[in-house]
């Protein structure tokens, strides 16, 4: 790896390091311009765009090969478009999210089978949700233990159980 980042070492000016995933984050090599990565079709949205920022870093541009077997109009080749498409990673994100959910907001589970919100979806709700925090914090900042509002506590109280709370950012 320190040869790599050194620079070209043969005398035609070609260097390759040939990696697992390892590289996805904390290596910086400048000199790296170019990545292929096989089997794309197997990694997820953030991985891929993490990968591919591992290349292009120094004053050269980058350019990142996903090869995949994958068919055309499958979810995987779907998620490969949507890595060529852009390097915006908060559009990515929001793809992420929509493809596989928010998961369990209150919980562990990470991807949307098992979530915890019945009638609402983050993306689709985006501006709802903003209005109900900032309603929330108002409310909480002026009372943090709802006394004036005891219908509020209780339905809370109703909503957290002990294997809940710790999910929730408490001040």
């Amino acid at each position: 790896m320190q040869r790599f980042a050194n620079g070209p070492a043969h005398s035609d000016g070609v260097d390759v390091l040939i990696s697992t995933t390892v590289i996805e984050v904390g290596v910086d090599v400048a000199n790296a311009t170019m990545m292929v990565i096989m089997d794309a079709d197997r990694f997820g949205i953030s991985q891929l765009h993490q990968l591919r920022g591992r290349v292009g870093r120094g004053s050269a541009p980058g350019l990142c090969l996903l090869v995949t077997e994958a068919p055309q109009f499958s979810p995987a080749r779907e998620r490969l478009a949507a890595v060529a498409s852009t390097t915006d990673g908060f559009e990515l994100a929001a793809l992420d999210l929509l493809q596989r959910r928010e998961g369990d907001v209150l919980g562990r589970d990470q991807s949307g089978v098992r979530s915890s919100l019945k009638l609402v979806s983050i993306l689709r709700d985006e501006e709802i949700l903003e209005q109900a925090r900032i309603a929330a914090v108002k409310i909480i900042s002026s009372d943090p233990e709802l006394v004036t509002q005891p219908a509020l506590a209780l339905a809370v109280k109703s909503l957290i159980d002990n294997s809940r709370a710790q999910f929730v950012k408490k001040s």
